[in-house]
Parts: structure tokens; sequence; C-alpha cells
């Protein structure tokens, strides 16, 4: 019976990348071959990117942003508005709204709200959140929700407890996305377009 091919500190290079999303097994065993043909000119900048974003990088404690500051740069910018919150799942949602030039204040949720999973209300910093929204400067709170079920019952519920902070509660619009074709789009998405449609 023949041995292994490969040696354990390769194999557990391709384990851990095989972790990171988006990577499965075959793609982890590209990556960790392109890197061992590169070398050392191609890991130890990696390997030192690692270790500083683990040693640096944390959490805001205002709006869970990742960053080397806490708070974070976007909180402790001043020219950035005040009195609208945007709340997101996920710090990647965060960023794709910073690349649409969104200029106000953010609240990272963590998560959504699913029964199966077990992720509850107190699993989420939606506690933070309403105390967040109740502060005298905050006006708008725009719910960023993906339009998922779990993301729909994330949003009715953040909503519900924002009643008693008298601000206005918006979401993003849902419907057909700029460039797209009608006939390439799911029937949900065409109609809550129609549901949304606006003077021309």
């Amino acid at each position: 019976m023949p041995g292994p091919i490969i040696g354990p500190e390769i194999d557990r290079l391709i384990q851990l990348l095989a972790r990171l999303p988006g990577l499965g097994p075959r793609s982890a065993r590209r990556a960790a071959l392109d890197l061992l043909k590169k070398g050392e000119s191609a890991m130890a900048p990696l390997a030192d990117a690692l270790r500083d974003a683990a040693e640096n990088i944390t959490a805001c404690s205002a709006c869970g942003n990742l960053d080397t500051s806490d708070p974070c740069h976007i909180c402790t910018d001043p020219r950035r508005a005040k009195n609208t919150l945007c709340v997101v799942e996920e710090v990647a949602d965060l960023w794709a709204l910073e690349r649409a030039n969104y200029g106000g204040q953010y609240h990272v949720l963590g998560g959504v709200l699913s029964a199966l999973d077990g992720v509850g209300p107190e699993d989420l910093s939606i506690a933070s959140l309403v105390s967040r929204a109740g502060q005298d400067d905050i006006t708008e709170v725009i719910l960023a929700m993906n339009a998922t079920v779990d993301g729909q019952t994330t949003a009715h519920y953040i909503t519900d407890r924002l009643t008693d902070c008298g601000v206005s509660v918006t979401r993003l619009a849902h419907g057909v996305p700029v460039g797209g074709e009608l006939d390439y789009l799911d029937d949900g998405t065409l109609a809550q377009a129609m549901k949304a449609r606006q003077p021309f």
C-alpha cells in the first residue's frame, strides 16, 4: 500500500485553507501549491499579515466594525452624518455599503435571528442597537438586512423594538438591480420590484 503523497505540514496548510469561506478542498490544494511554489516571497508576507491582524485588529465597541482602533475610524470620523444609523448583519455588509459611499454611522448585529440555528435576540447586538437609537442625535435607522427569510424576520423584530425610540425606521429598496435583465431575475425579485415601483 503506498504511503501518503504529502507531508503533515502541507496537509495542515491545506486543511486550514479549506476552512476559509469559498475555498473547498480542491481550491485549498491549489492555493497551498501556489504558496509553496512561490516560497518565502509569498508565505512570509502572508504570515506577517496574519500575525499583525491577530494582534492588532479588534471589534469596535460602538458599532462592531473591525479595525485597529476602538472606537473605529468610521465612528470617530467627524465628516460622517451622526443622525443616521445603518444596521447590517455582518462586517462584510458594512464594507459593501462603504463602497456605495454611505456617509452615516453603522451598527453590526453579528448575524440574524434564526430558530433553526438557535440564534435568538440575546445572541445579537440588538440591545445595544436600541440603546444607540434612543440617543438624541439619531433620527433614522436604516435596516440593511439581506433579503432572506431570516433577514426579514430580524428586520421586523428590530422595527418592533425601535417603536419607542422616536426614530424613523427605513429599509433598503429591493427590486431590479442596475443593469439587470428581467428575464434573468427570480420571481420574488420581480414581485418586489412591481410593489415598489415609482413615478418615472
